[in-house]
């Protein structure tokens, strides 16, 4: 993926090291598109499939390590509030790609995109969601409109789940920015309120609708960055299908008791993300994502 280049978001907040408070913006770089950051819309998100928290077997007190073949940026020293590395970097140049790219679909669909800010955390994390640990996986808060990533689940994705590659660490970053989407377009409250009122089995359901919305929508994102700034090499689409493929709900039942419950999923298959993603990356459209009234996930 192309992205040494990229200019570099200013809404990167950095926890890890320094508690629960404290942080920075990584300063910016060339800039790719796009101009000032500005305002939105509102609503409410999902969380992260608590099954990941039983497989990825994150150790807090393990940091990631250089592996001598590059699969995509790695932590270059233990990080502190305000320490820059190449995979803090990395993460800043998708999220201000991702600004470029919602801005400018907002506005052709005659709305405002307000950008969210993605906090970088190491071990555990308060949010307004509420408290956090890392082994929760990556995850989305509504009420204060952030991204929550432990960089730590990168070398759980490379290693546990055998997704490898900077585009599938990418991946995950516009699956969680994806949210955000749903979150400013409304979409997730109005799916929060009928879920309070309907049994479990048809929450879920609703839950995979949403989370192959955001899916979806991260394919969106490669579309247009793609078509805009050319990030993808050779490989890369092959990188976000098998990391979309890897945490599967089957695939992470499969895993934790050996055995699928299909009524249990919240995530969606692995061939439903996979299929989901490769919509919005193939027709760059909005409206191809609506899982909620599409005749099969």
């Amino acid at each position: 993926m192309r992205w040494q280049l990229g200019r570099r978001s200013q809404n990167v907040e950095d926890r890890r090291g320094g508690g629960m408070g404290g942080g920075f913006s990584i300063p910016g770089g060339v800039r790719m598109s796009r101009g000032a950051r500005r305002g939105g819309l509102g609503g409410i998100g999902l969380i992260v499939f608590v099954l990941i928290a039983m497989f990825l077997g994150v150790d807090p007190s393990m940091l990631l390590q250089d592996t001598t073949v590059s699969t995509g940026p790695e932590m270059v020293e233990t990080p502190r509030s305000g320490t820059r590395d190449e995979l803090s970097e990395f993460v800043s140049v998708v999220l201000a790609d991702t600004e470029d790219t919602w801005h400018e679909l907002f506005e052709q669909m005659g709305g405002r995109y307000r950008e969210p800010i993605l906090v970088l955390f190491s071990e555990q994390v308060s949010s307004a969601c509420g408290f956090a640990s890392a082994a929760m996986g990556p995850f989305y808060c509504p009420a204060d409109q952030k991204l929550y990533i432990d960089l730590d689940f990168y070398r759980d994705l490379r290693e546990r789940f055998q997704a490898p590659g900077d585009f599938a660490q990418a991946y995950v970053i516009a699956h969680e920015v994806g949210h955000h989407v749903q979150n400013l377009l409304g979409i997730a409250e109005q799916v929060q309120k009928v879920r309070q009122q309907t049994s479990e089995s048809e929450a879920n359901v609703l839950s995979v609708m949403m989370e192959l919305q955001a899916d979806c929508f991260a394919g969106i994102w490669a579309h247009h960055a793609h078509d805009a700034r050319q990030i993808l090499e050779e490989g890369d689409v092959e990188e976000g299908l098998t990391a979309a493929a890897a945490i599967g709900d089957d695939r992470m039942q499969r895993r934790a008791q050996g055995y699928v419950v299909p009524d249990a999923f919240t995530h969606g298959s692995s061939a439903q993300r996979v299929r989901w993603f490769r919509e919005g990356l193939a027709t760059g459209d909005v409206q191809a994502c609506n899982t909620f009234e599409a005749e099969r996930l």
